[in-house]
């Protein structure tokens, strides 16, 4: 089979194990982003199958008319919200999805927040100038960590707020509700007590239609003039505009995000430019152990395609032979 794997901007596939189990098949690995849809059909043209690298190129039904060859969607990790699934069924393609780990993206979230609180990213570029103190820190120890959406995520970050000193706050579902005072942590009485009790504000809920936008510019306005908001879940959680708008305003007083409505983000994008916010380029699950998993269980999926079998599939019995 031709197998094509768009997107792998640091050319990491090729050096995984997982990698050695696509020996014997035709694979063509991309390193950069397509978001052109003819050039993506003329890349794509002669896939067997895709692996896709998380939700970086989405998978449209104009696309799919213009692969008659593609009969298999393998996705790394459990997300498909980037893939028209209905439109794979309807032109005969088997859409697979793996599982993921929560590990990397919740160590990249505390990360975030100890560089953001002790400002490391000014001082080391500050250091490169030929400075020297410039700014002055925020310790974590005795502040509250609000935890929105306590999920796998969510709750591993709770863990290493608590293992720093902070007081844990927690806002989010009912299930997440219940979650959190299970394991006997703190919950909001209310959405606004929420925002204004949080020194810093970590974000960890699943993007959906019911969630899309689900934080305004008035959310944010009600923090305080210190906090730190951490993004690494999904941008569209925030309405558009609202992130850039309440910054600029104050409140939060600064923020560190690592994902972005349009991806790769545009060096002239505005939050790039302000100096209380640091940017990182969607590195929560890029990290050796993370694509290891997701690679391993995307290659045994296709693997099982070849010889004839569904794995992990989320539309097998939905597929129609294309008339």
């Amino acid at each position: 089979m031709h197998v094509i794997i768009p997107d792998d901007y640091q050319d990491a596939v090729r050096g995984l194990d997982a990698f050695a189990m696509l020996a014997g098949h035709d694979v063509t690995i991309h390193n950069d982003w397509q978001g052109d849809p003819r050039r993506l059909a003329e890349r794509f043209a002669t896939a067997d199958a895709l692996v896709l690298i998380r939700e970086r190129t989405a998978i449209t039904e104009e696309l799919l008319t213009s692969l008659p060859r593609l009969k298999l969607i393998s996705q790394t990790g459990r997300g498909t919200a980037h893939i028209d699934v209905g439109a794979c069924s309807r032109h005969g393609v088997l859409v697979t999805a793996g599982s993921g780990s929560p590990v990397a993206p919740a160590e990249l979230t505390f990360a975030l927040i100890m560089a953001a609180m002790r400002r490391i990213p000014q001082e080391t570029r500050a250091m490169r100038e030929g400075r020297w103190q410039t700014t002055i820190g925020t310790a974590l120890r005795g502040r509250t960590l609000g935890i929105w959406g306590y999920g796998k995520i969510g709750s591993i970050v709770a863990g290493y707020g608590r293992a720093f000193g902070m007081n844990v706050l927690v806002w989010g579902r009912s299930g997440s509700m219940t979650r959190a005072s299970n394991d006997g942590l703190a919950t909001a009485a209310d959405r606004q007590g929420f925002l204004e009790a949080a020194d810093v504000l970590s974000i960890h809920v699943k993007l959906s239609e019911e969630t899309r936008g689900m934080i305004t510019e008035s959310d944010l306005g009600r923090m305080k003039l210190d906090a730190l908001l951490v993004n690494t879940s999904r941008a569209e959680l925030i309405a558009p505009g609202a992130l850039l708008a309440s910054l600029e305003k104050g409140r939060p007083g600064r923020a560190a995000v690592d994902v972005y409505e349009q991806e790769p983000l545009s060096p002239s994008d505005p939050l790039l430019s302000l100096p209380n916010v640091i940017c990182t380029p969607h590195l929560g699950y890029v990290e050796k152990d993370s694509y290891e998993l997701y690679f391993g269980e995307a290659f045994t999926q296709v693997l099982a395609f070849a010889n004839g079998q569904a794995v992990n599939s989320i539309n097998a019995g939905e597929i129609r032979t294309p008339t």
